[in-house]
């Protein structure tokens, strides 16, 4: 049987194109939460969040979040926190290892139920989260940034809601939105609480902002962690105008997801280098293989979410299958 490192040395290696910030000297916040500063306006308005390292390896997002923690906002009304999530897999992060660094112990956007944030189990990302909650309770529009493990193109994840979705269109960018419910194994921090909840005002997104290590992935974590601010009101645009890239020229591509494809074994294997939003024009397309198994497309014009081998195993998902909607 294969090992995750016989597979990953298959595949495409990813050099190191942006600086890893220092964060250390964000540690000490003004929240009672390392890593977690809070800029309050005083006037009334919305409680709005940038977060960033969610994944430890996830560099983009904290550059975006380096940067607005030192241009000293002063938000024109409501309170604008920006924080650093998973630092301790941030802290061990090795380019020469460069998939070890995603969480300690378990993925900390699985955490985020009641159930597991407030039962028994302990691990590193369990301990991080239950730091986090106190703050993230107050929060009403959350910006979680993310980045990916292929080059590929960007992604805003809108959640299922009708919200999320409006969310994404007024953001305007990325282009490809992705319509889900989340995973089996646990859920996700954008649709924790109120974001979750289409009868809250609440709403979050999780933005995928490319490869990890990639420098068109810290341009639109900058773009978009701009573009949240400015559609939440908390600041003007002179005090993000050196973040913003040029605006889209394309429409927006709404993706409902209806299939994931899960692994049975180490043995799956894709059917080309598939990197993520290709689209398979006709339904029945063989994409994968796995012993005798071969799983194909279930309809006509089949976009593929995401796919990876980097981290396979009995019951990940390597893949998802959506399809384009109409808004």
């Amino acid at each position: 049987m294969k090992t995750l490192e016989q597979i990953r040395a298959t595949l495409p290696h990813y050099p190191v194109e942006v600086a890893f910030p220092d964060i250390e000297p964000w540690r000490c916040g003004n929240t009672g939460v390392d890593f977690v500063h809070s800029i309050d306006s005083g006037v009334a308005g919305p409680h709005v969040m940038v977060l960033a390292l969610m994944h430890g390896n996830e560099v983009s997002g904290a550059i975006a979040v380096d940067k607005l923690l030192r241009k000293n906002l002063r938000p024109l009304r409501g309170k604008i926190t920006l924080g650093f999530g998973n630092v301790a897999a941030y802290a061990r992060f090795d380019p020469n290892n460069a998939d070890s660094s995603r969480y300690i112990d378990e993925d900390m956007n699985r955490v985020w139920s009641a159930q597991r944030l407030d039962g028994p189990d302990d691990s590193s990302e369990l301990r991080r989260a239950r730091e986090l909650r106190p703050i993230i309770d107050t929060v009403d529009f959350m910006l979680d940034l993310h980045s990916m493990h292929e080059a590929a193109p960007p992604l805003i994840v809108s959640g299922p809601l009708e919200k999320g979705m409006e969310f994404s269109a007024q953001l305007g960018t990325p282009r490809h939105v992705v319509v889900d419910k989340g995973h089996a194994n646990g859920v996700r921090m954008r649709d924790y609480g109120g974001f979750g909840d289409p009868a809250s005002l609440k709403n979050a997104l999780l933005v995928e902002c490319g490869q990890h290590f990639a420098a068109v992935s810290e341009r639109v974590a900058l773009d978009v962690a701009a573009r949240f601010l400015l559609a939440t009101g908390v600041v003007d645009r002179q005090a993000v105008a050196d973040m913003l890239q040029a605006d889209p020229e394309q429409a927006q591509r709404f993706i409902q997801v209806t299939d994931p494809v899960v692994a049975e074994s180490m043995e799956l294997e894709f059917s080309d280098d598939y990197r993520g939003m290709e689209v398979i024009a006709r339904a029945g397309t063989a994409i994968a293989r796995e012993g005798g198994r071969s799983i194909v497309t279930p309809y006509d014009e089949c976009t593929l979410v995401m796919p990876s081998l980097r981290h396979i195993g009995p019951g990940v998902t390597v893949v998802r299958l959506g399809r384009e909607i109409v808004r």
